[in-house]
């Protein structure tokens, strides 16, 4: 069984490292590069309007869909703000130095273009289904979008993305999640893994159990309160850094072009390495262009396709460049970003270190404990809803039930498995959603061009 799990190990790194970081590093960037040109920065250039719509100044109480924007953002927002801010973050400096942190924010700010091209379609394509609720997402767009350019082979993609999305919700969504709350429990408190496993794997069904509209209710609640939460913490520390600030902006851009020498515990040398590591985990802290996000936002409440696609587009930026530089930047003025720690004790020491100045210095680990909690919890119900309605497109809603209950045991799965092998398979499983929906979303954009233009048309009128 032990030789088994090494050949697996060792062909997913293979992959990662040769096959999969490379097709993303050669396709993501260019896309969200192409629409951002092609559609003139609407990210910019439509932000406040972005906001407006979250607001609520635009809503109709008799608009189609199963929650309001605020809601679907609140949940698609759930699935990103998790452990790949706190994680994440300080894994890609580990590998990558902190020039990963540049090419996270160019990650973030291509994928806010991504984020409003997938999840107009998302909702242009979307499905009513016989419980009155809706089913959207890539594989929708995929299969009815592209029918008449691919034939059968539109059915086919879709097919292989929603494969990839049930692979991925057990992934990224969960084990990943529920890996890093077992190891802060147990680093901090000394909680035995399986015990964090039981008690979340219960939690998060008695949640998941209620569809859509009882995640968002959820969610609606719990990711205002711990963005706020971490915000005010990770203020407090850079106010007792401030002047170590501009040096961190200066070594985090400088580093991107340069990488940094190998000192210590921190390994990435080259520029390459220092690139793949900043997009593979800004891809996995915001998601965009990975379609995972589309399948939330299609359940959105509006008449309007494009509307809802303006409102993704806010994902990246609160998830990417505000909460994900914070993280970097307390990681970096504090100096940990060369201790050679690996994960989220990185993040901790940074935390402590930021703390002791103020003289909070206990609370350190209490507050990265709760805080990657909340993080990891939310992704966890967020992508429950990924994976179930993947399941329901390639098995029908008998499968939704079953989903959650294995969904539930992969909770429990991630919670006692090794962080090395869990974030290998979590990188894999993201390019098997990412390659076929980026595929999709560049055939697709003469159908994203006249949408933009019939919207924009109507609100001059």
């Amino acid at each position: 069984m032990e030789t088994l799990l090494s050949l697996i190990e060792g062909g997913i790194k293979w992959y990662n490292e040769y096959v999969g970081g490379y097709l993303i590093l050669f396709l993501l960037l260019p896309t969200g590069i192409f629409f951002t040109i092609k559609f003139r920065m609407l990210q910019v250039t439509r932000f406040w309007h972005s906001v407006n719509i979250v607001r609520g100044k635009y809503d109709k109480k008799g608009d189609p869909g199963d929650v309001n924007h605020f809601k679907a953002l609140t949940t698609a927002l759930s699935s990103t703000v998790g452990t790949g801010n706190i994680v994440g973050v300080a894994l890609a400096i580990y590998y990558g130095g902190p020039g990963a942190i540049f090419w996270i924010w160019v990650c973030g700010f291509f994928g806010m273009m991504l984020k409003m091209v997938e999840c107009t379609l998302a909702h242009m394509f979307r499905k009513n289904n016989a419980d009155g609720t809706v089913s959207g997402g890539p594989m929708y767009y995929m299969e009815l979008g592209l029918k008449k350019m691919l034939g059968k082979g539109a059915k086919v993609m879709a097919v292989i993305f929603a494969f990839a999305t049930i692979l991925c919700s057990f992934g990224t969504g969960n084990m990943a999640q529920s890996n890093s709350m077992s190891e802060v429990l147990f680093t901090n408190y000394e909680i035995t893994p399986w015990i964090t496993g039981i008690i979340s794997a219960v939690l998060i069904l008695i949640i998941i159990v209620g569809g859509i509209k009882r995640i968002a209710e959820v969610t609606s609640k719990m990711v205002p309160f711990m963005a706020i939460f971490y915000f005010i913490g990770s203020i407090l520390v850079l106010v007792a850094f401030y002047k170590e600030i501009p040096g961190a902006f200066y070594l985090i851009i400088h580093d991107a072009f340069t990488g940094t020498a190998m000192t210590g515990g921190f390994v990435g040398s080259a520029f390459i390495m220092t690139m793949i590591w900043g997009i593979r985990r800004g891809l996995f802290s915001n998601e965009a262009g990975q379609g995972s996000a589309p399948i939330a936002h299609a359940a959105a409440k509006t008449e309007h396709p494009m509307r809802e696609g303006l409102v993704a587009s806010l994902e990246p930026f609160l998830d990417t460049i505000v909460i994900c530089t914070l993280t970097a930047l307390v990681v970096v003025v504090t100096g940990q970003w060369s201790s050679g720690i690996k994960g989220v004790g990185m993040t901790v020491n940074a935390f402590e270190s930021g703390f002791a100045a103020v003289g909070i210095h206990h609370f350190a680990r209490h507050f990265i404990a709760f805080g990657l909690l909340l993080f990891a919890f939310s992704t966890i119900v967020g992508w429950s809803y990924y994976g179930s309605r993947a399941a329901q497109y390639i098995f029908g809603d008998r499968a939704i039930t079953p989903y959650y209950y294995v969904y539930g045991l992969f909770v429990f799965l991630g919670a006692v498995w090794g962080i090395d092998l869990v974030w290998e398979f979590v990188d894999m499983v993201i390019t098997f959603m990412t390659i076929p929906n980026l595929i999709a979303l560049l055939l697709l954009t003469p159908v994203m061009k006249k949408e933009i233009d019939r919207y924009f048309a109507s609100l001059k009128n």
